[in-house]
C-alpha cells in the first residue's frame, strides 16, 4: 500500500491483535513520524541528522522501537480496561471472528456474575496478544548511497540494505516481507544478523516472508536463502495483476493453478529447503532444529468477500488471507488525506487502471484523478515535465549520467525528450514516446504524502500531490467504513459492498490478464518481434489452461458456493470467447 498509508498502522490496530506491515524504505518519512508520535505521546525526541553515520538504519531502528513502545503502552491500557460497553478490551473481543476459541470463551464470560466472572475476565486478559509489527522491503529499491562528502558508500549502505539493518537492529520480534523478487546481495546480507537464526529453543526472533507470484519463484528464492541458513517462514502468494501498486504479471499463470501447485508440492518444498537449511546451519556451527520449521502459505490480492476468504482457507488450505486495498476506505486503520479518500469513495470500476507511472518500469495499479497525477500534468502544461527528485530512492537510471537519476525527475525527462526531438520521428511516434516519458510520477514523495497531509505536516512546494496505489478490487468498496465494519465484512457478519455484479476474485484476475495480453498483442503488431510472439503464445496457452482449471473447479464446488459458482462458469465462458477472438487472427 505504498510507503505512507500503513506507516503507523500498528499504532492504530496492533493493540487489537491485528497484524500489519510497515514499508521502511523511506527513512525520512520514518523520522518525521517518530518526531510526530514522540510529541504526541510526550516522549523525548532527538533528531537523527541525515549527515550522521548510518543515519538511514538508525532512523528506521528508532522509529520501529518507538512503534513497539507505543503498541505496548496501548496494549497495557487495553488489558487494564474493564469489560464494559465501549471499552478497548471489549472492542478487542468484538473484533474477533465468532469461530475463534477465545471469542467463545468471551461469550461464556458474559453470562457469568460475581467471582466467577472476575476469574473468567482475568483468564481472558492472559490470552490476548498484540498483532505483529511486520515490515516490508521492496528488493528492487536498493540503489547506491553517497556520503556527505559525495563519496559512494559500501553496498551495505544501499537503500534496502540499510532498511534491513534498521529492522535487524530493532527490538521487534516480527517478520520482514521481501517483495519484487530475488536480490542476491540483500538476501546474503541477512546472515550478518543473529536474530534471523534460531536460538537454543529453535525460536527465530525475526522471520522472513517472501511475497511471490508463483511456485517456481518461491522454490528458487527459498533455496537461495536456505543455503545461507535462513528459513522462509511464509510464502505470501499475491495475484500478479489483481493487487495494489506494482504488479508483477506472471506468464499467464493464474492464482488458482498457482495455489494448487503450492499445495501439491508443500511437503517436497519443506523437505528440500530443510535439507539445505540444516546443512548450512551445520557448516556455520549453529544449532539446527530436528524437524523442519513451519512454512505458512498465505494469499492476498483481490479478495473481497467472506465466501472468498473462507474458500481460500478451506479449499486452498491457506493459513491466512491478506486484505490490503479495501482498508484504504478505513481511515481508522491507515493514514490517508481527505482528498484521496474522497476520490476513492467516488471512483468507478473504469477509474482503476494498470499504468506506466512507476519509475521502476514495472506496471503500477493506480486510480485516475489522484492529486499526484494532477500535479504532474500541471508541470507538463507549464513546460517543465518531471518532478523535483527529493528522496532519490528510485534514482537508478544511468542512461545519460554517471550518477543514477530517476526517470520521473526533471533532469531525466528533459534529457530524454531532447534526445527524442532530434531523431526526426513521425509525429505520432514522437508524441507516443514523449508521453511515455512524461507519464512517470514521483512515487517516493507521492506515496508518503498522504500520511503527512493527514497529520498537518508542511510539504515542499511542487511535491504536494498524493499518489494512490489501490488494487482493482477497491472499486467495489465505495464508502468510508469503521474498522469494526470492515472486520465484520471480512468475517461475513455484514456486507459493505454495494456493487451488484462484482466478479469472483479468480474471474476478475483472469479478466485483467486478458486485457493485459490484449495490450501485448497490440504492441507486437507494430514491433513484429518473433520472440515476443512466442512469449504471447505461451502466455495465452497458460491462460487457456487456467480457464480449463477454473471450469472444473467451479463445477466441483457448486455445493459449497451455490449460485456464485454458476455465475463464475458463465463469466468464464464469456472470457474464453473473448480470448479466442483476440488471439486467433494474430496467431494464424
Amino acid at each position: 500500500m505504498g510507503t505512507g498509508y500503513t506507516i503507523d498502522t500498528p499504532i492504530r490496530v496492533a493493540q487489537y491483535g491485528i497484524s500489519s506491515v510497515i514499508s521502511i524504505i523511506d527513512h525520512r518519512l520514518t523520522e518525521q513520524m517518530r518526531e510526530y508520535y514522540s510529541n504526541l505521546f510526550k516522549f523525548d525526541f532527538t533528531l537523527i541528522p541525515e549527515s550522521e553515520a548510518d543515519a538511514r538504519a538508525k532512523r528506521i531502528t528508532a522509529y520501529l522501537n518507538l512503534v513497539q513502545k507505543i503498541v505496548d503502552l496501548k496494549f497495557k491500557e487495553l488489558k487494564a480496561s474493564p469489560f464494559e460497553d465501549g471499552t478497548e478490551i471489549t472492542k478487542y473481543f468484538e473484533l474477533l471472528s465468532d469461530t475463534s476459541p477465545i471469542k467463545n470463551q468471551y461469550f461464556r464470560m458474559l453470562k457469568l456474575t460475581g467471582e466467577e466472572r472476575t476469574v473468567a475476565e482475568d483468564d481472558l486478559r492472559k490470552l490476548i496478544v498484540t498483532g505483529s509489527i511486520d515490515v516490508n522491503i521492496m528488493t528492487k529499491i536498493d540503489g547506491p548511497t553517497k556520503s556527505a562528502n559525495n563519496e559512494e558508500l559500501p553496498v551495505e549502505f544501499n537503500d534496502a540494505h540499510a532498511a534491513l539493518r534498521g529492522f535487524a537492529q530493532s527490538n521487534l520480534s516480527s517478520s520482514v516481507v521481501f517483495s519484487a523478487g530475488l536480490n542476491p546481495r540483500l538476501y546474503g546480507y541477512l546472515s550478518n544478523f543473529e536474530d534471523f537464526f534460531p536460538d537454543e529453543n529453535g525460536t527465530i526472533k525475526k522471520k522472513v516472508i517472501l511475497k511471490v507470484s508463483d511456485y517456481r519463484s518461491a522454490l528458487i528464492q527459498g533455496k537461495f536463502l536456505a543455503k545461507k541458513g535462513i528459513w522462509v517462514s511464509e510464502f505470501r502468494v499475491e495475484s500478479g495483476l489483481n493487487c495494489g501498486g506494482h504488479a508483477f504479471a506472471t506468464d499467464g499463470y493464474l492464482m488458482g493453478p498457482i495455489l494448487k501447485e503450492f499445495n501439491d508440492n508443500r511437503s517436497e518444498l519443506s523437505s528440500t529447503l530443510f535439507e539445505l537449511y540444516s546443512q548450512a546451519l551445520a557448516n556455520m556451527e549453529k544449532l539446527s532444529p530436528n524437524v523442519a520449521p513451519e512454512i505458512c502459505l498465505t494469499v492476498q490480492g483481490g479478495i473481497g468477500t467472506f465466501s472468498e476468504h473462507e474458500f481460500l482457507l478451506t479449499h486452498e488450505h491457506a493459513e491466512s488471507v491478506g486484505w490490503g486495498s479495501p482498508f484504504l476506505l478505513v481511515p481508522e486503520a491507515i493514514s490517508i488525506d481527505n482528498e484521496s479518500l474522497d476520490l476513492l469513495t467516488h471512483a468507478k470500476e473504469e477509474d482503476y487502471y494498470l499504468s506506466g507511472v512507476s519509475p521502476l518500469g514495472v506496471p503500477f495499479n493506480t486510480i485516475k484523478g489522484n492529486s499526484a497525477d494532477i500535479e504532474k500534468k500541471e508541470r507538463i502544461e507549464s513546460g517543465k515535465p518531471g518532478a523535483p527528485c527529493v528522496k532519490k530512492h528510485l534514482a537508478l537510471n544511468t542512461e545519460f549520467t554517471d550518477e543514477p537519476i530517476c526517470t520521473a525527475s526533471l533532469k531525466y525527462q528533459k534529457k530524454k525528450i531532447d534526445e527524442l526531438l532530434v531523431q526526426e520521428l513521425p509525429n505520432d511516434v514522437l508524441m507516443k514516446a514523449v508521453n511515455k516519458v512524461m507519464e512517470k510520477v514521483c512515487l517516493c514523495v507521492g506515496l508518503g504524502n498522504p500520511s503527512q497531509v493527514e497529520k498537518g505536516m508542511d510539504l515542499q512546494k511542487g511535491t504536494m500531490g498524493s499518489a494512490i496505489c489501490p488494487g482493482p478490487n477497491t472499486a467495489y468498496f465505495n464508502h468510508v467504513v469503521t474498522l469494526k465494519e470492515m472486520v465484520d465484512h471480512i468475517y461475513g457478519k455484514t456486507n459493505i459492498i454495494s456493487f451488484n455484479d462484482r466478479p469472483n476474485m479468480f474471474v476478475k484476475e483472469l479478466q485483467l490478464y486478458v486485457k493485459y495480453v490484449k495490450n501485448l498483442i497490440e504492441e507486437n503488431l507494430s514491433s513484429n518481434s518473433d520472440k515476443q510472439a512466442k512469449y504471447i503464445q505461451r502466455f495465452v496457452s497458460n491462460l487457456r489452461d487456467g480457464i480449463s482449471y477454473y471450469e472444473q473447479l467451479f463445477e466441483d464446488v457448486k455445493t459449497q458456493i451455490g449460485e456464485a459458482s454458476n455465475k463464475a462458469i458463465k463469466d468464464l465462458s464469456a472470457i474464453k470467447e473473448e480470448l479466442n477472438a483476440l488471439t486467433e487472427p494474430s496467431m494464424a
